[in-house]
């Protein structure tokens, strides 16, 4: 016959002298608490779950973002040469830029900011400096062009703008 388990008690009454400490306490049942390897292994199977839960979302962030369209940021293809440039190069959609400047293109900037400079009435002070990396400003140097863009920050220039669209007027 199994022993019957000893409920605790804290009641100084029902202490004396001539309880046994193992009388103090129940003794654990196996059933009641698991095994530290075993809940070891449970914890690690869930950590290791929401690591994969959050990889796939992560993967599928990124599957719908890569397949998201971009629209307004369609390019022209620029198919002009250095004798005959293209009329209208860069981004097609014109309606995105607040700024667009009309002026004769130069090459040369101004302290090494911009690369090139649209030179416009007014005197030096309206005159812009350009860099682009989408479109070949070499091509339009000498002829007068409508440029649109970014205002970048400049140390040197009193206007340094990325050109992302240019005109040929």
């Amino acid at each position: 016959m199994k022993p019957k388990p000893v409920r605790p008690t804290t009641d100084p009454a029902e202490l004396s002298m001539n309880t046994q400490p193992s009388e103090l306490v129940r003794p654990i049942d196996a059933r009641d608490a698991k095994h530290p390897v075993q809940q070891m292994k449970q914890n690690s199977m869930v950590i290791l779950a929401v690591y994969v839960v959050l990889i796939l979302f992560g993967l599928g962030t990124g599957y719908i973002l890569s397949h998201k369209s971009t629209s307004g940021a369609a390019m022209v293809v620029t198919t002009g040469t250095a004798g005959n440039p293209a009329k209208v190069a860069g981004v097609q959609d014109a309606s995105k830029f607040t700024n667009c400047p009309v002026g004769t293109l130069d090459k040369g900037g101004i302290d090494g900011e911009g690369t090139h400079h649209l030179t416009r009435p007014g005197g030096p002070s309206q005159t812009a400096y350009l860099i682009s990396s989408i479109i070949d400003l070499d091509q339009y140097v000498g002829l007068k062009v409508k440029v649109c863009g970014a205002t970048l920050q400049a140390l040197k220039a009193p206007w340094l703008m990325d050109v992302e669209r240019l005109e040929v007027q």
